[in-house]
């Protein structure tokens, strides 16, 4: 069994009577979700309950439901599912066409004090054990191009809770920058210190010694709005509840103080 299999089988299922609470918008073309961070998008072998597109095909009663902006498991937030095949090809196009805006925020280690623009390559990790992860590395024939920004709202407390938008869509681009500017995401097992603890976590799930070394059972991404530049469609989620708490319990910061925080990045 593959790492992300293991993940999988472990991961609780959604909750059919949970699954309307998460839906931010929704019409006869469009299902827009909030997911939560411990969630596959893509079908997996363990049931229609185990993944957003399984979940979202049983709420609606759709054989097919077209996803446009995919999220990785660990990563919460807006993700749109189009409910016929010409609103999901046009804002599938869209994505790949980077015809849509996408805002993230995230809790960093260490305090940036200032905006932070990388523009670096991306490609496989020869070196790493772990067969997904990536890496900055030079360009070549197989390394693509990755634009990131990293605007710290605020910092303190060996932390910082920004803003982070991306000109490209590369694997895990957001994760690998945040490393390699020296402030990986709080909670990140694989582009934190330690890529082995991805290993561990792989291998017996959520342990003591994985509480002892991970401030949070996540990494600390959540992607608070999707839409289309210029555009009056866009869709927001307020910040997931688990970033939340670390801001409130770590940072220090008031439920005013979030909310005035994101705020700018939450308008349509």
């Amino acid at each position: 069994m593959d790492e992300k299999s293991r993940i999988e089988e472990r991961s609780p299922l959604v909750s059919p009577e949970e699954f309307p609470s998460w839906i931010l918008f929704e019409d006869q073309d469009l299902l827009v979700v909030n997911k939560p961070g411990w969630l596959v998008c893509h079908p997996s072998k363990n049931g229609p309950w185990s993944s957003l597109v399984g979940a979202g095909r049983e709420y609606t009663g759709a054989d097919r439901l077209y996803l446009a902006g995919r999220l990785d498991r660990e990563t919460s937030g807006v993700v749109l599912l189009g409910k016929t095949m010409a609103a999901g090809k046009t804002w599938q196009m869209a994505v790949e066409k980077r015809e849509v805006s996408r805002s993230y925020l995230a809790i960093l280690k260490g305090e940036l004090k200032n905006l932070k623009e990388v523009e670096t390559h991306i490609g496989n990790d020869p070196d790493s054990p772990v067969f997904v992860k990536q890496r900055v590395t030079q360009p070549s024939r197989k390394s693509k191009l990755a634009q990131t920004s990293f605007l710290p709202l605020t910092a303190g407390k060996g932390h910082t809770l920004a803003c982070v938008t991306t000109q490209t869509g590369r694997k895990h681009q957001i994760r690998v920058h945040a490393q390699h500017i020296g402030h990986p995401l709080v909670g990140d097992k694989l582009y934190g210190d330690d890529e082995n603890l991805y290993l561990e976590f792989c291998q017996n799930g959520w342990t003591n010694e994985l509480a002892g070394a991970l401030a949070m059972h996540r990494q600390a991404l959540h992607s608070s709005s999707f839409g289309m530049k210029g555009g009056a469609t866009s869709f927001n989620a307020p910040m997931a509840s688990d970033m939340e708490m670390f801001c409130l319990g770590e940072m220090g910061f008031s439920l005013e103080q979030l909310k005035a925080f994101q705020e700018p990045f939450l308008e349509n």
